[in-house]
């Protein structure tokens, strides 16, 4: 997915929803912060997101707009409606939100979760993919390790977690 495809979902997924203000947490929240992303990082054809008012309605912008959608097979990509609480965040999260807003937005409003927020929420998700994504964010200097170290101090996850992360994020070079 390329910055103007999020563009578009965000323009489509704010029309289906009548809502102005989309949030978009998954890992195609990166073209929020660093528009032109490496391409290791660009690879997922979905972005996801909710109506940041009225999440709710994030199962109507992945009905219109989703998977197998009309949409999705036009374009090549789509939105997959989430809420609020499928990513796990650190504090302060909300305040770090990257705004996007231009024409292709037809000037509504994505705001896409900060790189080290963004790494840490695929980090306590752990799936096999999330390392490796998280990786290559570290290797092109898009996220800093103290920073998601720091971070990682006051994220309401259980111990466990957090000291896999914790070892993760040290064993990486």
């Amino acid at each position: 997915m390329k910055r103007r495809d999020l563009e578009h979902i965000v323009r489509a997924a704010a029309a289906v929803s009548d809502q102005a203000e989309i949030v978009v947490i998954g890992s195609q929240s990166i073209l929020g912060a660093v528009p032109d992303a490496p391409g290791e990082l660009l690879v997922s054809m979905d972005a996801d997101l909710y109506p940041l008012h009225r999440p709710d309605l994030a199962t109507a912008i992945e009905g219109a707009i989703g998977e197998g959608s009309p949409f999705a097979e036009t374009f090549g990509y789509f939105a997959h409606g989430v809420g609020p609480e499928t990513a796990r965040l650190p504090p302060g999260w909300a305040g770090r939100l990257v705004r996007v807003q231009n024409a292709n937005t037809d000037q509504k409003i994505a705001y896409c979760l900060e790189p080290n927020d963004m790494a840490l929420s695929k980090l306590v998700a752990g799936r096999e993919k999330d390392g490796p994504f998280v990786a290559v964010m570290l290797r092109h200097g898009i996220v800093d390790r103290a920073t998601l170290q720091q971070r990682l101090v006051s994220l309401a996850v259980d111990p466990a977690t957090r000291e896999r992360i914790r070892q993760w994020i040290a064993a990486q070079p």
